[in-house]
């Protein structure tokens, strides 16, 4: 593919990383949108100007995407994608033969060092610490050390096994902890034990933490409920840094303030933000960071580098990275 192409584009970029987009789109024409995105949570307005591209990056309105008879790959600047996963968006894609790719190799890094970092400071009672320094600022070191813990032979489910769950076994593996991944559809595991539906429940029965990698989509919300609460054992770890709408948070809470559960770690709710009156916030145990868990310095330039990658490809006829339809 020779001929220049349109890109139209409606993130917020700041300086360096706009200036990145431009250099590496030179030869080619890049628009911006009159309505450009703040978050790479929230989809853009209607856009006349995307009529007029052959790439879009960024957030897209859905209906102009497929309305569009002349975009034929979308990238976005987020790992999900659940606005666009819908039967009328893959329908319309399918018939022009369309693409439609995400960023999950960004996020895949942060979202992992995030619930490693959750693992380990629960496992060293870090955040008790924090309270007491806080608070009283006594000095329990007998407790705290006889409740310190080591990753080394725990168990941990992950539920999910995409880019972030991938690399977060990778940085598991020097701990030599047991992993095992709920994958709704098995296929190739990269050497952890996977389980489906039918294992799940045996699988949170045996897991010292429970790490949530789910995307929002119609099979996956409220998929820790209640009963799956329930069937993890007494003094389990819960952390989630996939979608809030993937929990029942009351059940959560319950969990929490019955003792079955010792902690969680939510770097997602339902809503966000989560209201400063949200039960949550004071539930035993329960640690929230606000969405930040894909956040890291250079974020910006890698979402660009990260496209411009896409973009020779996708000039060349390569198969794209992180295509999800």
């Amino acid at each position: 593919m020779s001929s220049p192409q349109t890109v139209w584009c409606n993130v917020r970029f700041g300086a360096a990383a706009a200036r990145l987009l431009e250099e590496g789109l030179a030869g080619h024409r890049l628009v911006f949108s009159t309505q450009l995105a703040v978050s790479n949570l929230v989809s853009g307005g209607a856009d006349p100007l995307l009529a007029e591209a052959d790439v879009a990056f960024g957030q897209p309105e859905p209906g102009g995407v497929v309305a569009s008879a002349r975009v034929r790959w979308v990238q976005l600047n987020s790992a999900g994608y659940t606005r666009y996963d819908s039967e009328e968006f893959r329908r319309g894609f399918a018939e022009r033969g369309a693409q439609l790719t995400n960023s999950s190799a960004v996020y895949a890094d942060p979202c992992a060092e995030q619930a490693l970092a959750f693992l380990l400071a629960v496992a060293r009672e870090l955040p008790q610490s924090v309270q007491v320094q806080w608070e009283d600022r006594s000095w329990p070191a007998a407790l705290r050390r006889s409740r310190s813990r080591l990753l080394r032979g725990q168990k941990v489910v992950l539920l999910g096994f995409g880019a972030i769950g991938r690399r977060l076994a990778e940085l598991l593996a020097p701990f030599e902890v047991e992993i095992t991944a709920f994958r709704r559809l098995q296929s190739g595991s990269g050497g952890v034990r996977t389980v489906d539906a039918e294992g799940l429940e045996a699988a949170l029965g045996e897991a010292d933490h429970v790490v949530n990698l789910l995307p929002d989509n119609a099979e996956t919300r409220g998929f820790m409920s209640a009963a799956r609460f329930a069937a993890m054992k007494r003094g389990a770890c819960f952390c989630n840094v996939g979608r809030g709408t993937t929990v029942d948070q009351e059940a959560l809470i319950g969990a929490l303030e019955s003792g079955h559960l010792s902690a969680a770690y939510l770097d997602v709710t339902d809503p966000e933000p989560l209201p400063s009156e949200h039960p949550l916030w004071k539930a035993p145990g329960c640690w929230i960071t606000p969405h930040t868990a894909g956040g890291h310095h250079d974020e910006e330039e890698r979402l660009v580098r990260h496209f411009l990658a896409n973009f020779r490809r996708y000039l060349g006829g390569e198969p794209l990275a992180d295509r999800v339809i």
